[in-house]
């Protein structure tokens, strides 16, 4: 943010032990512009800036200066504060004489986890009688715009799929979910990616349940959660479930399902053999079976 004589994109830090309210004589340098005769007015230090501009990275103290101009008989006393970003005066409370101007420093910090882009705010004067005059202030927050995310923590319930978003860029998201779960005897749960009805800022992590009131009441299952947003943003998470009616019990479920698992690798191996041999084969598939409830690559 610039200082009084500098040029308006130009940032200075400030060192507030060195800062004082300068005060100038109106006849020797005009009045403000926009004032009208006898009434005070507020405006950014420096002729022809129209409003106050800063820019710097998050969490950066940046320094301007607003001038606070008396054409009047006499003396108005003045109170500064700031809307919409973080703003610190030199001095909040001032008097400024008859026929004077008040150069007043102060300063803007960036918020510490702000997003690359635009902020806007104000800097507000009032005077002891309730007239009200401000300034507009622009804050530009440097840095590169990253946008990433996570799926973290995905579990599987009885009725429901719960899990957590974590943006890790610098960017807003607006992220879109996909859904899919497969079976011992196939897919069971195909969801097409969708608008989540959320906006994750920066920084933040946001859990989230997607509802499954229809799931299977016998099998062994692999759910894969696929996130992305605009910007490249991307991440998939998978976890696997077992639903066992409670009616049957947790040994026969289990029978139940590993024959699910084997009657299926069977059919495929007598399906090669017969390609192989003709309809006349008689050889079976392997012994042995391998385990399905590993994660979908």
């Amino acid at each position: 943010m610039p200082s009084a004589t500098r040029a308006p994109h130009r940032r200075r830090r400030l060192h507030r032990a060195a800062v004082s309210t300068a005060l100038c004589p109106v006849a020797l340098l005009g009045a403000a512009h926009g004032a009208a005769a006898g009434t005070w007015s507020v405006t950014p230090a420096g002729a022809g800036r129209p409003f106050l501009y800063a820019e710097g990275p998050p969490g950066a103290v940046l320094q301007d200066t607003v001038s606070v101009t008396n054409p009047g008989r006499t003396p108005v006393v003045v109170r500064l504060t700031g809307t919409g970003v973080r703003t610190a005066f030199a001095e909040a409370r001032l008097r400024v004489p008859a026929r004077t101007r008040a150069d007043v420093p102060f300063t803007v910090t960036v918020p510490a986890g702000a997003e690359p882009g635009d902020l806007s705010g104000t800097v507000v004067a009032r005077d002891t009688g309730g007239r009200t005059a401000t300034v507009r202030l622009r804050l530009r927050v440097a840095g590169p715009a990253l946008a990433a995310l996570t799926v973290e923590h995905l579990s599987v319930g009885t009725d429901r799929i719960t899990y957590e978003l974590v943006n890790r860029g610098t960017t807003a998201l607006a992220p879109r979910l996909a859904v899919r779960a497969d079976g011992v005897l196939g897919r069971v749960l195909d969801r097409p990616p969708r608008d989540l009805p959320v906006r994750l800022r920066p920084g933040a992590r946001l859990k989230l349940t997607e509802p499954w009131p229809d799931r299977p009441a016998l099998d062994a299952v692999d759910v894969r959660l696929t996130v992305t947003a605009p910007g490249g943003a991307h991440d998939t998470a998978t976890a696997s479930a077992r639903f066992v009616p409670w009616t049957v019990p947790a040994g026969a479920a289990a029978a139940l399902t590993a024959g699910a698992v084997l009657v299926v690798r069977r059919r495929g191996s007598r399906t090669a053999a017969d390609g192989a041999h003709g309809s006349g084969a008689d050889e079976e598939g392997p012994e042995g079976v391998e385990s399905t409830g590993g994660p979908v690559k």
